[in-house]
């Protein structure tokens, strides 16, 4: 535990050395038992929430080099050589609300390691991070912290985690998405449902922090009416930028979200784009992902129809970048087959996934695969379009 409070800014970096043995100077020691139990009483609190899922190592006795004068000694680095193996779970610590840059320090002496890192349920922070035995990475992301607490998820066929570095970086270049369910952070208990807003982190540079409001459910009408465009405006700054996905739950027959296309569609689209530009951020307009039905010659049958025209008419109107993934997303599909596109949406055999026993076939939301296809396509429209500055933090 640490007398620092959650509720406090952060004004100086936050420092864990995991592992056992001596914590090196300055750092907070997290050892492998040491479990996560929220106490407001005592301060921060920290640890892992599965600490039997956690294993530790002190390699500082097991290897040793020759020095200028030919002795051997010992490692003396505790952050390379003392650390601890998460098997798929989380580091929990409290923090006050705000955007974190994370610095990691990934490595063994002794082997070669494959580290995943994912935030919350399941935002992918970075590619899988791999080093051969000796070698010792740090790796940088930046992160939003929305509910006084940061979860760094870590999993892999051989994970490490040695230290972590937390530093407040409140005026990061930010990325807000507001869209539904093919967009949003899908929650653990959810899995393996994904949405491509949850794995577009991993294809920025640490100096972008994505922050994804989309939620499930939601068309551009209720997720005004809810007081989440009022939550992102609340946050939102000059330089940031706004991706606008909506359109699947427009579509739908229901007073509380369905909207026409040339009309109410595009006047709660403008909304937002208003709030990007009051700001001084930049909005870009986004087709909804196509679902996965083929006629019988195997090409994708369009279900979005006039409102995917309509976005498209606000794009040119006001001037304001477009990213067509209605079409990209045809494409793609089409290429896979009817067969082959079902390995990247919630297609399930019964028994496949314990949240789904009698298996599940769903040809609008995507599985982690379909979801990292996805962001990868709007990564590249970005490169594509050249949208400035946001192209240059690309991976």
């Amino acid at each position: 535990m640490s007398n620092l409070s959650a509720y406090e800014p952060l004004l100086s970096p936050l420092r864990y050395d995991f592992g056992p043995g001596e914590v090196t100077p300055g750092y907070i020691a997290v050892s492998p038992d040491d479990r996560y139990e929220k106490n407001t009483e005592t301060g921060l609190s920290y640890g892992f929430a599965h600490p039997e899922r956690v294993y530790g190592r002190e390699r500082s006795a097991m290897y040793s080099h020759i020095n200028r004068t030919d002795q051997i000694v010992t490692a003396t680095d505790h952050l390379q050589s003392s650390f601890c193996i998460p098997l798929g779970t989380s580091f929990i610590t409290d923090l006050p609300n705000g955007t974190y840059q994370i610095q990691m320090t990934i490595g063994d002496e002794q082997a070669a390691t494959h580290t995943i890192i994912k935030c919350g349920a399941g935002k992918l922070m970075l590619p899988p991070v791999d080093t051969l035995p000796g070698q010792f990475v740090s790796k940088l992301f930046t992160v939003p912290v929305i509910e006084h607490q940061l979860q760094l998820h870590i999993s892999g066929k051989a994970p490490r985690l040695n230290a972590v570095e937390i530093t407040a970086v409140p005026q990061a270049l930010t990325l807000f998405i507001a869209g539904d369910s093919t967009v949003t952070d899908q929650k653990q208990g959810g899995a393996p449902y994904a949405g491509w807003g949850q794995m577009l982190p991993a294809r920025f540079k640490h100096d972008v922090c994505v922050n994804n409001y989309a939620v499930s459910g939601r068309s551009s009408k209720s997720f005004i009416d809810e007081g989440r465009l009022a939550v992102i405006a609340d946050q939102i700054k000059a330089g940031d930028f706004l991706c606008i996905q909506f359109g699947h739950n427009d579509e739908k027959h229901d007073p509380a979200r369905g909207t026409e296309p040339f009309t109410t569609f595009k006047e709660y689209l403008l909304q937002y784009i208003e709030v990007a530009r009051t700001k001084g951020a930049t909005p870009i307009l986004i087709t909804p992902v196509s679902r996965r039905y083929f006629d019988a010659d195997g090409v994708l049958i369009d279900t979005h129809g006039d409102y995917i025209v309509a976005i498209k008419e606000l794009a040119t109107e006001q001037q304001i970048p477009l990213i067509d993934l209605a079409q990209q997303t045809k494409v793609l599909f089409e290429s896979l087959g009817e067969e082959q596109s079902k390995s990247l949406f919630v297609w399930l055999h019964p028994g496949e996934y314990l949240n789904f026993p009698d298996g599940m076939e769903d040809n609008t939301h995507f599985q982690e695969q379909g979801a990292i296809e996805v962001a990868g396509l709007v990564a590249e429209s970005i490169r594509a379009l050249a949208i400035q500055p946001l192209v240059m933090y690309l991976r």
